[in-house]
């Protein structure tokens, strides 16, 4: 097989594909995606559904989140422009990074960033790695952008080398998602940003830093350093849809240069703040200052993936060491489609095949999720 797979394949192979429903490029059949009927697609329709295809933190919206809501529902009949409270969001936000509001564009959650700016950048081939989260490539691939995809190297990691040689004078974006998705895998700040000086000299490196709050020093350390000391090319996307427990809401954002954010304002993104919502916006403002329900979710997923990997390696899995809200393992040698299996089991998760055989991705819900997932698999056949 091809070292060509990308998330088209995984998308095939998913619990989408299980149920025979056709997604967009866009949609991927991951994150962004579920069909909204589910239940009424299984064999037998059964509310005890567990969801452990969506990468979503299950303890729910921080409790001052829950409480901002609802002290604003009886101003979301407004724009959110013509409410005052809510416009500070970006003021908050920049405070909150330490740059200037002129850092910043906000985005209804960070897959319209990523499908836009495929758009923007796309007068030149993208490098990217292969697996990676799909939209910004599959939305490249789809408006005819040649697209290089790097296979990661044998540790599920993005080979940096390779990416660096892929780069020419053509390429228009280089594309890293890290933490990694599907595999969960993270690189050293100090080699990312060395690697993100020399090819920002070339080209825009776009680094997406969705589950970066899952980390613990040393890893955790933003690229955006590189933002604040002025480099044009560099170009961070953040999301409220992970740690912040807020992907139904749909709010994300960039963080680059005032020139860059300038560039994109003025192309594509001109309306991305116009479709943010108020109720999202107040939300995610008193997220930020709701610390305790991030370390705590921070805590729980950290502790129900250790759980996890510990039972999957003590069943003979190859686990790829997680850094995420997620985990990749091998399937061994199964012989059916994991994931259509496991939907009918009542458990939503991803599988794909890859070079050196299949893997399941499944993410971190409760430690009772967990349980009833690593249960559902021991009576399954795998040799």
């Amino acid at each position: 097989m091809s070292n060509s797979i990308n998330r088209r394949n995984w998308l095939k192979q998913s619990t989408l594909a299980a149920l025979g429903i056709t997604a967009s490029l866009n949609s991927l059949g991951g994150e962004d995606y579920l069909p909204k009927e589910l239940s009424q697609l299984l064999p037998n329709s059964n509310p005890s559904l567990i969801n452990l295809g969506s990468n979503e933190n299950p303890y729910g919206l921080a409790p001052l989140a829950k409480k901002a809501i609802s002290e604003m529902i009886g101003q979301a009949h407004r724009y959110q422009y013509n409410i005052p409270h809510v416009q500070e969001f970006r003021k908050q936000l920049a405070d909150y990074y330490d740059v200037t509001t002129d850092h910043l564009l906000l985005t209804p959650g960070s897959g319209e960033a990523l499908n836009l700016l495929a758009r923007h950048y796309s007068k030149g081939n993208l490098v990217t790695a292969t697996p990676t989260f799909g939209i910004l490539p599959n939305t490249a691939k789809k408006i005819g952008v040649q697209v290089k995809e790097i296979p990661l190297d044998g540790q599920q990691v993005h080979d940096l080398e390779a990416l660096s040689k892929a780069i020419d004078t053509e390429t228009a974006q280089v594309y890293i998602c890290n933490p990694a998705n599907p595999t969960g895998t993270v690189l050293h700040p100090d080699k990312l940003k060395a690697f993100c000086e020399e090819a920002s000299k070339k080209t825009v490196v776009t680094i997406d830093e969705a589950y970066i709050d899952f980390l613990d020093a040393p890893y955790n350390e933003s690229m955006l350093s590189l933002v604040k000391k002025g480099n044009k090319n560099i170009v961070i996307i953040r999301t409220f849809s992970k740690i912040h427990a807020m992907a139904g809401m749909r709010v994300g954002f960039i963080l680059a240069d005032p020139s860059t954010i300038k560039s994109l304002q003025e192309n594509y993104f001109g309306n991305s703040n116009f479709c943010m919502n108020a109720l999202s916006l107040t939300a995610a403002m008193a997220s930020l200052k709701d610390t305790s329900h991030s370390i705590q979710s921070k805590k729980l997923n950290a502790a129900a993936r250790q759980y996890t990997e510990d039972a999957l390696k003590r069943s003979g899995f190859t686990v790829i060491p997680s850094y995420t809200n997620f985990i990749f393992f091998h399937l061994k040698q199964y012989k059916g489609d994991f994931a259509a299996d496991m939907l009918a089991k009542n458990i939503v998760l991803r599988s794909s095949e890859l070079p050196d055989g299949k893997y399941c991705r499944v993410s971190i819900g409760t430690l009772e999720e967990m349980k009833a997932f690593l249960k559902t698999i021991e009576g399954m056949k795998f040799t």
